[in-house]
Protein backbone atom coordinates (compact mmCIF):
# COMPACT_ATOMS: atom_id res chain seq x y z
CA UNK A 1 0.00 0.00 0.00
CA UNK A 2 1.30 3.33 -1.08
CA UNK A 3 1.94 6.05 1.92
CA UNK A 4 -0.48 8.62 2.68
CA UNK A 5 0.66 12.02 3.74
CA UNK A 6 2.80 11.83 6.65
CA UNK A 7 1.61 8.44 8.03
CA UNK A 8 3.94 5.90 6.21
CA UNK A 9 0.95 3.08 5.98
CA UNK A 10 2.07 -0.10 5.82
CA UNK A 11 0.58 -3.72 5.84
CA UNK A 12 2.89 -6.51 7.63
CA UNK A 13 0.76 -9.58 7.19
CA UNK A 14 -2.75 -8.83 9.50
CA UNK A 15 -0.51 -5.66 11.16
CA UNK A 16 -1.16 -2.43 9.53
CA UNK A 17 1.82 0.36 10.55
CA UNK A 18 0.83 3.52 11.18
CA UNK A 19 4.00 5.79 12.34
CA UNK A 20 5.07 4.31 15.40
CA UNK A 21 1.60 1.85 15.92
CA UNK A 22 -0.59 -0.04 14.55
CA UNK A 23 -4.09 -0.71 14.36
CA UNK A 24 -3.34 -4.10 15.83
CA UNK A 25 -2.14 -3.08 18.66
CA UNK A 26 -5.15 -0.49 19.15
CA UNK A 27 -7.62 -3.46 18.83
CA UNK A 28 -5.41 -5.33 21.54
CA UNK A 29 -5.69 -2.33 24.00
CA UNK A 30 -9.46 -1.78 23.27
CA UNK A 31 -9.99 -5.17 24.00
CA UNK A 32 -8.52 -5.65 26.96
CA UNK A 33 -10.54 -2.30 28.76
CA UNK A 34 -13.72 -4.33 27.21
CA UNK A 35 -13.19 -7.76 28.43
CA UNK A 36 -11.11 -6.33 31.95
CA UNK A 37 -8.25 -8.53 31.22
CA UNK A 38 -5.34 -9.72 29.15
CA UNK A 39 -6.25 -13.40 29.38
CA UNK A 40 -9.88 -12.49 28.59
CA UNK A 41 -8.39 -10.66 25.62
CA UNK A 42 -6.32 -13.25 24.54
CA UNK A 43 -9.38 -15.78 24.33
CA UNK A 44 -11.80 -13.46 22.40
CA UNK A 45 -8.76 -12.58 20.06
CA UNK A 46 -7.66 -16.23 20.18
CA UNK A 47 -4.25 -15.85 21.39
CA UNK A 48 -2.04 -16.71 24.39
CA UNK A 49 -1.77 -14.33 27.20
CA UNK A 50 1.86 -13.64 26.13
CA UNK A 51 1.08 -12.08 22.71
CA UNK A 52 -1.33 -9.82 24.46
CA UNK A 53 1.28 -9.03 27.13
CA UNK A 54 3.85 -8.33 24.08
CA UNK A 55 1.52 -6.33 22.06
CA UNK A 56 0.77 -4.14 24.77
CA UNK A 57 4.50 -3.45 26.14
CA UNK A 58 5.45 -3.05 22.66
CA UNK A 59 2.79 -0.29 22.03
CA UNK A 60 4.13 1.11 25.63
CA UNK A 61 7.90 1.05 24.88
CA UNK A 62 7.42 2.81 21.76
CA UNK A 63 5.01 5.10 22.76
CA UNK A 64 6.73 5.89 25.90
CA UNK A 65 3.55 5.69 28.09
CA UNK A 66 2.62 3.44 30.93
CA UNK A 67 -1.20 2.04 29.97
CA UNK A 68 -1.81 -0.49 32.59
CA UNK A 69 -0.76 0.01 36.27
CA UNK A 70 0.76 -3.53 37.42
CA UNK A 71 1.33 -3.40 40.84
CA UNK A 72 -1.96 -5.11 41.88
CA UNK A 73 -3.36 -8.63 41.28
CA UNK A 74 -4.72 -7.33 37.61
CA UNK A 75 -3.13 -4.85 35.47
CA UNK A 76 -5.35 -1.55 35.67
CA UNK A 77 -5.61 0.65 33.22
CA UNK A 78 -3.59 4.08 34.02
CA UNK A 79 -5.15 7.78 33.53
CA UNK A 80 -3.54 7.96 30.34
CA UNK A 81 -4.37 4.41 29.16
CA UNK A 82 -8.24 5.64 29.73
CA UNK A 83 -8.24 8.77 27.97
CA UNK A 84 -5.63 6.83 24.73
CA UNK A 85 -8.04 3.98 24.99
CA UNK A 86 -10.99 6.17 23.91
CA UNK A 87 -8.72 7.44 21.19
CA UNK A 88 -8.10 4.01 20.09
CA UNK A 89 -11.27 3.46 19.67
CA UNK A 90 -12.18 6.11 17.41
CA UNK A 91 -8.79 5.69 15.30
CA UNK A 92 -10.16 1.66 14.78
CA UNK A 93 -14.10 2.90 13.92
CA UNK A 94 -12.48 5.14 11.18
CA UNK A 95 -10.12 2.92 10.02
CA UNK A 96 -13.22 0.39 9.37
CA UNK A 97 -14.64 3.09 7.77
CA UNK A 98 -11.74 3.78 5.83
CA UNK A 99 -12.39 0.13 4.30
CA UNK A 100 -15.76 -0.03 3.77
CA UNK A 101 -16.02 3.51 1.80
CA UNK A 102 -12.90 1.64 -0.34
CA UNK A 103 -14.78 -1.89 -0.57
CA UNK A 104 -18.11 -0.22 -1.46
CA UNK A 105 -16.01 2.11 -4.58
CA UNK A 106 -14.51 -1.24 -5.72
CA UNK A 107 -18.33 -2.56 -6.49
CA UNK A 108 -18.94 0.54 -8.09
CA UNK A 109 -20.80 2.53 -5.52
CA UNK A 110 -19.84 6.41 -5.68
CA UNK A 111 -16.87 7.30 -2.75
CA UNK A 112 -18.91 10.34 -1.92
CA UNK A 113 -22.75 11.91 -2.50
CA UNK A 114 -22.93 15.29 -2.27
CA UNK A 115 -26.80 17.16 -2.58
CA UNK A 116 -27.75 20.57 -2.26
CA UNK A 117 -30.80 21.62 -1.36
CA UNK A 118 -32.69 25.10 -2.39
CA UNK A 119 -34.29 27.01 0.45
CA UNK A 120 -38.05 26.48 -0.63
CA UNK A 121 -37.94 22.34 -0.56
CA UNK A 122 -40.10 21.09 2.09
CA UNK A 123 -37.68 19.47 4.47
CA UNK A 124 -40.16 15.90 5.39
CA UNK A 125 -39.83 13.82 1.88
CA UNK A 126 -36.19 14.66 1.60
CA UNK A 127 -35.56 13.60 5.45
CA UNK A 128 -37.31 10.43 4.79
CA UNK A 129 -35.16 9.35 1.96
CA UNK A 130 -32.04 10.59 2.74
CA UNK A 131 -32.89 8.00 6.06
CA UNK A 132 -33.76 4.96 3.76
CA UNK A 133 -30.71 5.78 1.93
CA UNK A 134 -28.63 5.65 4.83
CA UNK A 135 -30.05 2.18 5.61
CA UNK A 136 -29.40 1.21 2.13
CA UNK A 137 -25.87 2.33 2.31
CA UNK A 138 -24.64 2.80 5.17
CA UNK A 139 -20.93 3.29 4.44
CA UNK A 140 -21.81 5.75 1.94
CA UNK A 141 -20.30 9.59 2.94
CA UNK A 142 -23.22 11.74 2.48
CA UNK A 143 -23.24 15.82 2.25
CA UNK A 144 -25.43 18.22 1.48
CA UNK A 145 -25.75 21.97 2.15
CA UNK A 146 -28.97 23.66 2.15
CA UNK A 147 -28.40 26.48 -0.76
CA UNK A 148 -29.06 30.68 -1.07
CA UNK A 149 -32.13 30.61 -4.52
CA UNK A 150 -29.67 29.70 -7.11
CA UNK A 151 -27.07 28.11 -4.86
CA UNK A 152 -28.33 24.28 -6.17
CA UNK A 153 -27.70 25.17 -9.67
CA UNK A 154 -24.24 26.93 -8.68
CA UNK A 155 -23.17 23.62 -7.01
CA UNK A 156 -24.39 21.36 -10.11
CA UNK A 157 -22.61 23.05 -12.64
CA UNK A 158 -19.09 24.06 -10.20
CA UNK A 159 -18.91 19.94 -9.96
CA UNK A 160 -19.15 19.56 -6.09
CA UNK A 161 -22.72 18.52 -5.90
CA UNK A 162 -24.35 15.21 -7.61
CA UNK A 163 -27.79 16.53 -7.29
CA UNK A 164 -29.79 19.43 -6.57
CA UNK A 165 -33.13 19.55 -5.21
CA UNK A 166 -34.15 22.96 -6.68
CA UNK A 167 -36.20 25.41 -8.07
CA UNK A 168 -35.38 25.99 -11.56
CA UNK A 169 -37.10 29.83 -12.96
CA UNK A 170 -37.81 30.81 -15.61
CA UNK A 171 -36.88 26.95 -17.42
CA UNK A 172 -34.64 24.11 -17.02
CA UNK A 173 -31.30 24.80 -18.29
CA UNK A 174 -30.06 22.84 -21.38
CA UNK A 175 -27.05 21.43 -19.41
CA UNK A 176 -29.34 20.12 -16.73
CA UNK A 177 -31.33 17.24 -16.43
CA UNK A 178 -34.11 17.72 -14.30
CA UNK A 179 -37.25 15.14 -12.78
CA UNK A 180 -40.04 17.18 -11.65
CA UNK A 181 -40.71 16.00 -7.30
CA UNK A 182 -43.91 18.10 -6.20
CA UNK A 183 -45.44 21.73 -6.46
CA UNK A 184 -44.89 24.12 -3.91
CA UNK A 185 -48.00 26.46 -3.19
CA UNK A 186 -46.90 29.81 -2.40
CA UNK A 187 -48.90 32.45 -0.28
CA UNK A 188 -48.82 36.36 -0.30
CA UNK A 189 -48.88 36.91 3.72
CA UNK A 190 -48.38 39.94 6.01
CA UNK A 191 -48.48 40.08 9.49
CA UNK A 192 -51.47 40.59 11.43
CA UNK A 193 -50.97 44.42 12.11
CA UNK A 194 -49.40 45.62 8.94
CA UNK A 195 -51.59 48.15 7.31
CA UNK A 196 -52.82 45.73 4.38
CA UNK A 197 -53.80 43.08 7.03
CA UNK A 198 -56.69 45.33 7.14
CA UNK A 199 -57.58 46.11 3.26
CA UNK A 200 -60.76 44.00 2.80
CA UNK A 201 -60.45 43.23 -0.37
CA UNK A 202 -58.09 41.99 -3.23
CA UNK A 203 -54.72 44.20 -3.44
CA UNK A 204 -53.53 46.01 -6.48
CA UNK A 205 -50.15 46.85 -7.57
CA UNK A 206 -50.94 50.63 -6.31
CA UNK A 207 -51.90 49.17 -3.16
CA UNK A 208 -48.63 47.10 -2.52
CA UNK A 209 -45.93 49.41 -4.19
CA UNK A 210 -46.29 52.11 -0.97
CA UNK A 211 -44.70 48.78 1.58
CA UNK A 212 -41.76 46.91 1.78
CA UNK A 213 -41.85 43.75 -0.42
CA UNK A 214 -39.41 40.86 1.46
CA UNK A 215 -37.45 39.18 -1.31
CA UNK A 216 -35.68 35.87 -1.06
CA UNK A 217 -32.82 36.45 -3.10
CA UNK A 218 -29.77 35.07 -4.87
CA UNK A 219 -27.09 35.86 -2.66
CA UNK A 220 -24.12 35.73 -5.29
CA UNK A 221 -26.49 37.67 -8.04
CA UNK A 222 -28.95 39.66 -6.08
CA UNK A 223 -29.47 41.59 -9.56
CA UNK A 224 -30.98 37.99 -11.21
CA UNK A 225 -34.45 37.22 -12.24
CA UNK A 226 -36.48 37.42 -8.51
CA UNK A 227 -40.23 36.01 -9.39
CA UNK A 228 -43.32 38.47 -8.97
CA UNK A 229 -41.61 41.77 -7.95
CA UNK A 230 -44.31 44.44 -6.88
CA UNK A 231 -42.41 47.40 -5.80
CA UNK A 232 -39.17 49.41 -5.69
CA UNK A 233 -39.41 48.95 -1.55
CA UNK A 234 -37.31 45.66 -1.94
CA UNK A 235 -35.66 44.13 1.13
CA UNK A 236 -33.45 41.38 0.01
CA UNK A 237 -33.19 37.72 2.29
CA UNK A 238 -30.95 34.28 1.77
CA UNK A 239 -32.70 32.16 4.08
CA UNK A 240 -36.58 31.94 4.64
CA UNK A 241 -36.32 31.94 8.13
CA UNK A 242 -34.68 35.21 8.66
CA UNK A 243 -37.37 36.67 6.12
CA UNK A 244 -39.94 34.86 8.57
CA UNK A 245 -38.58 36.70 11.59
CA UNK A 246 -38.96 39.83 9.73
CA UNK A 247 -42.67 39.30 8.11
CA UNK A 248 -44.09 38.54 11.55
CA UNK A 249 -42.27 41.68 12.34
CA UNK A 250 -44.84 43.36 10.46
CA UNK A 251 -41.71 45.28 8.14
CA UNK A 252 -43.40 44.34 4.92
CA UNK A 253 -45.11 41.62 2.83
CA UNK A 254 -43.98 38.46 0.82
CA UNK A 255 -44.73 35.44 -0.71
CA UNK A 256 -44.19 32.10 1.71
CA UNK A 257 -44.67 28.76 1.16
CA UNK A 258 -47.37 27.05 2.53
CA UNK A 259 -46.16 24.47 4.35
CA UNK A 260 -44.73 27.47 6.49
CA UNK A 261 -47.32 29.55 6.86
CA UNK A 262 -50.92 28.10 7.33
CA UNK A 263 -50.47 27.50 10.60
CA UNK A 264 -49.48 30.90 11.77
CA UNK A 265 -52.31 32.32 9.34
CA UNK A 266 -54.93 29.51 10.99
CA UNK A 267 -53.65 31.39 14.63
CA UNK A 268 -53.88 34.72 12.98
CA UNK A 269 -50.65 35.66 13.03
CA UNK A 270 -50.20 36.60 9.66
CA UNK A 271 -52.96 37.53 6.84
CA UNK A 272 -53.10 35.66 3.18
CA UNK A 273 -52.94 38.65 0.76
CA UNK A 274 -55.33 38.41 -2.24
CA UNK A 275 -53.38 40.31 -5.09
CA UNK A 276 -54.95 41.49 -8.30
CA UNK A 277 -53.65 39.32 -11.36
CA UNK A 278 -51.24 38.00 -9.22
CA UNK A 279 -48.40 36.09 -11.26
CA UNK A 280 -47.74 32.88 -9.26
CA UNK A 281 -48.55 29.64 -10.45
CA UNK A 282 -52.26 28.52 -8.68
CA UNK A 283 -50.51 25.25 -9.02
CA UNK A 284 -47.53 26.18 -7.38
CA UNK A 285 -43.84 26.59 -8.07
CA UNK A 286 -42.09 22.99 -9.12
CA UNK A 287 -39.35 21.73 -7.43
CA UNK A 288 -36.76 19.59 -9.72
CA UNK A 289 -34.10 16.67 -8.60
CA UNK A 290 -31.42 18.06 -11.36
CA UNK A 291 -28.15 16.88 -12.18
CA UNK A 292 -25.53 17.83 -14.72
CA UNK A 293 -26.45 15.84 -17.89
CA UNK A 294 -22.97 15.27 -18.24
CA UNK A 295 -22.82 13.70 -15.03
CA UNK A 296 -23.61 10.12 -14.69
CA UNK A 297 -25.00 9.39 -11.43
CA UNK A 298 -23.80 6.84 -9.25
CA UNK A 299 -26.13 4.06 -7.80
CA UNK A 300 -26.72 5.84 -4.85
CA UNK A 301 -27.65 8.86 -6.68
CA UNK A 302 -29.81 6.94 -8.78
CA UNK A 303 -31.27 5.07 -6.09
CA UNK A 304 -32.03 8.45 -3.87
CA UNK A 305 -33.70 10.16 -7.23
CA UNK A 306 -35.66 7.01 -8.13
CA UNK A 307 -36.64 7.12 -4.35
CA UNK A 308 -37.80 10.63 -3.93
CA UNK A 309 -40.02 10.36 -7.35
CA UNK A 310 -41.70 7.36 -5.60
CA UNK A 311 -42.56 9.08 -2.18
CA UNK A 312 -43.65 12.35 -4.06
CA UNK A 313 -45.23 10.88 -7.12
Amino acid sequence: MNSIGNCDGVRHGEAILIGSLTLDQLRVLVTIADTGSFSAAGRQLGRVQSAISQAIGTLEDVQGVLLFDRAGHRPRLTETGRVLVEQARLVLVSAARFEAVAMATRSGLEPELVIAIDPLVPTAPFIESLSALSLTFPNLPVRFSTEGLGGSLRRLRSDPAAIGICLLLPSVPDDIAAYPLLRVGMQAVVASGHPLASLGRPATQTDLEPYVQLVLSDPVNPGSDNFGLAGVKLWRFVDLGRRLDFLLGGFGWCRMPDHLVSRLIASGSLVALHIEHDPTPREGLTIYAAHQRSRTLGPAGRWLLDDLRRRLS
